[in-house]
């Protein structure tokens, strides 16, 4: 049988030059990766989704009892949050007052449909909501979708608020666990009122994108101001409202 061909002295030299090479690049590649790239990626990341994490998680009754939990956000001008709140048909609900309480109790008991039906006042961060929004469901004010948010102090790189909310079902009147007074009974699930806004926000074309804060909540269940127990999977549904044209 022929001789196999020897290794030459030259190539056995070039073979450690050309693997201390190869582990020369690999390890420039890890240092741009891990100290270059990925704070940039980290810190562009964080410019356009504000940490939210050190936000409360439940609002609080006018008489400090604790009140329905947050679970979704949007991020946009309050005059970009109310365009797709309303392209989403959910209304603008009207403020609380004894006319407005007359006018819901009238179209409850008739059974008429009132789209800007005031929601009862809650409260983070020392006052009541800046917006809420309501969608009726058929003719009867006795169950509706609703939503009340506040405009928190954070901002994304333009400069637009995170509003902060609460959404949740009225699946009927009942009275207050409580207080013993007439008022809406809330749904358990706010998970599913969560995702029912979100379908109806995606629908309008206007969120540039929508992400979730994982473990937003670390409690999961509770009861709010009305004695209704509420339940969820703790997470926080966000919102990127499309900028407007200027």
């Amino acid at each position: 049988m022929p001789d196999e061909p020897a290794t030459t002295p030259a190539k056995r030299r070039s073979l450690p030059k050309r693997l201390a090479l190869i582990a020369f690049i690999a390890g420039l590649t890890y240092l741009a990766v891990v100290y270059l790239i990925v704070p940039l990626v980290w810190k562009h990341y964080f410019r356009h989704h504000p940490s939210l994490d050190d936000l409360p998680g439940i609002t609080q009754t006018g008489d400090g009892h604790p009140g329905d939990p947050l679970n979704v956000a949007l991020i946009g001008t309050k005059a970009e949050l109310m365009k797709i709140m309303v392209a989403a048909k959910w209304y603008p609900a009207d403020d609380l007052s004894f006319k407005s309480c007359l006018e819901i109790a009238a179209a409850t008991v008739l059974k008429h449909p009132y789209d800007a039906a005031p929601v009862s006042n809650l409260y983070l961060f020392g006052r009541k909501e800046d917006l809420a929004f309501e969608q009726p469901v058929g003719d009867n004010p006795r169950h509706r979708h609703h939503v009340r948010f506040w405009k928190t102090d954070k901002l994304d790189d333009d400069g637009r608020p995170v509003w902060i909310g609460s959404a949740v079902y009225d699946q009927h009147v009942g009275f207050s666990k409580t207080t013993g007074q007439v008022t809406h009974v809330t749904a358990a699930n706010v998970d599913a009122e969560r995702d029912y806004l979100f379908k109806d926000l995606e629908k309008t074309g206007d969120l540039a994108e929508t992400y979730i804060v994982k473990g937003f909540h670390k409690t999961l269940s509770g009861t709010n101001g009305g004695g209704d127990p509420w339940h969820t999977d703790g997470d926080l549904y966000v919102g990127v409202i499309k900028t407007a044209n200027p």
